[in-house]
């Protein structure tokens, strides 16, 4: 059992990555959330967060960056990342499988600004089930609400498990 979550979220270009990360820290989607230096909460419903999550909203792929330059030392239990659909998205997900790092992806396909569905032509489906990645496949185009919400119970899921979740029910 691994105990460092990578929850990626895979697409082209205006896939609604960006999106979905807004829409997991803000769910009236009224400010863009950004990578930040710090870890930071993410509140997985009204009374229960986790408290050290890092979030990389912009793709290495997209920024031409390796991820293991922008991560804090030592690395975050529960990292949030954007993963461009591009061929060298497999040096991301390779560096967080050689830190243990449980995977899982959403990949958006279609993206929310693509026409149709697009055929797996760099094999990434393949590439990570055999890595023993989780991989859901959503519709992009639709509306986001039941994609984030997978994603908030998928890592309230997994961090209870591990005693992360702090809870405090409202008065």
């Amino acid at each position: 059992m691994a105990d460092y979550l990578l929850v990626a979220v895979l697409g082209n270009q205006r896939s609604g990555k960006s999106t979905t990360w807004n829409r997991l820290f803000d769910p009236t989607a009224q400010k863009t959330v950004i990578t930040g230096k710090h870890q930071r909460y993410l509140y997985l419903n009204p009374a229960q967060w986790v408290d050290n999550v890092f979030l990389i909203s912009g793709s290495m792929e997209e920024r031409g960056l390796e991820v293991g330059n922008i991560l804090p030392e030592p690395l975050p239990q529960i990292i949030l990342c954007s993963a461009q659909y591009h061929k060298d998205v497999t040096k991301t997900f390779d560096y967080f499988f050689a830190k243990g790092y449980e995977v899982f992806v959403q990949s958006l396909n279609p993206g929310y600004s693509d026409t149709e569905i697009h055929q797996d032509t760099l094999n990434l489906r393949d590439y990570l089930l055999n890595k023993g990645a989780t991989l859901q496949v959503r519709d992009g185009r639709v509306d986001p609400a039941p994609r984030v919400k997978e994603l908030r119970q998928f890592i309230l899921g997994w961090a209870k498990h591990r005693d992360l979740v702090a809870t405090e029910f409202p008065v």
